[in-house]
């Protein structure tokens, strides 16, 4: 292939880099500038790689550590570590709402690393938006306020995994699941910890109540803050072929699986990296 190509999607996020072959460029200052990428345009895409399970694991740990197997979706076949995200209309996609992944830990991974296999030929494209030009909008006196604010996180839509009925066994496998998910408190005003950019860390999918404020007022404030965070001019919005990479920084970002491609099929493998392993460098 020829050389590293980066093409700008939107002026806020995204970039889509050409031009390389992840098979056989691996060495380390090629991770480095794939970082370097990453933390600039905070998702990246590499269209037209033709990777196995076993490169994209080894790939992934150039980054960090990786996640354990998902305690809902399954896992590839001998690959405990990428996600198996296979979706038509007997399984349809449960986390088609903006949201950043696992907000409801008190330490959510860092990246994630999905690779598209089947792609329906119409509808299935994923939005990302950026935290940090979200941040960068907000009213100055609303970024003075929402400072000294922190939000509670917990696993949202899972909760349709442990309801059968309604029904005492529904109500105990729902408090196994939030026991299993946990929950978690986090500053809804956070900053990046290698742009040093101040970023908006709340999202629609886990983020349920502002410390400190009665249900109402923090269902008025988060509302705000949801319509706020949907403008067009924070996101991207990408169409899958088969074979492309995406690479987010899950830290400043949130995203949106769109499911329009009913009842054609759409599946996908994913590797979740918990740490950063060149934040401290």
């Amino acid at each position: 292939m020829g050389s590293y190509t980066i093409n700008k999607l939107s002026p806020a996020i995204g970039a889509e880099i050409s031009g390389i072959d992840l098979l056989n460029n691996s060495s380390n200052k090629f991770i480095k500038d794939i970082y370097k990428d990453l933390i600039r345009y905070k998702v990246i895409f590499f269209r037209n790689q033709h990777i196995t399970p076993q490169f994209h694991l080894e790939f992934s740990k150039k980054f960090g550590d990786l996640d354990k197997p998902h305690p809902i979706y399954p896992n590839v076949d001998n690959f405990s570590e990428i996600v198996l995200l296979e979706n038509d209309k007997q399984h349809p996609p449960d986390t088609d709402i903006w949201h950043t992944d696992v907000t409801y830990k008190t330490n959510p991974p860092f990246a994630s690393i999905l690779y598209s296999k089947i792609i329906p030929s119409e509808g299935g494209d994923t939005l990302w938006s950026s935290l940090t030009s979200i941040y960068d909008d907000l009213p100055r006196e609303m970024k003075r306020y929402l400072s000294k604010l922190r939000a509670i996180h917990d696993m949202g839509d899972f909760r349709n995994n442990y309801i059968n009925d309604d029904d005492n066994q529904s109500s105990e496998n729902l408090n196994n699941g939030f026991n299993e998910f946990g929950n978690a408190v986090h500053d809804i005003i956070k900053t990046h910890p290698v742009s040093k950019k101040k970023l908006l860390y709340v999202n629609p999918g886990f983020t349920r109540q502002i410390v400190g404020l009665h249900m109402n007022e923090s269902n008025d404030l988060l509302n705000y803050l949801f319509n706020f965070m949907n403008k067009p001019e924070y996101q991207v919005r990408f169409k899958w072929t088969p074979n492309t990479l995406a690479i987010w920084d899950n830290r400043a970002t949130m995203h949106y699986a769109v499911g329009d491609y009913m009842p054609k099929k759409r599946v996908m493998h994913r590797v979740t990296v918990l740490n950063d392993r060149r934040e401290q460098k």
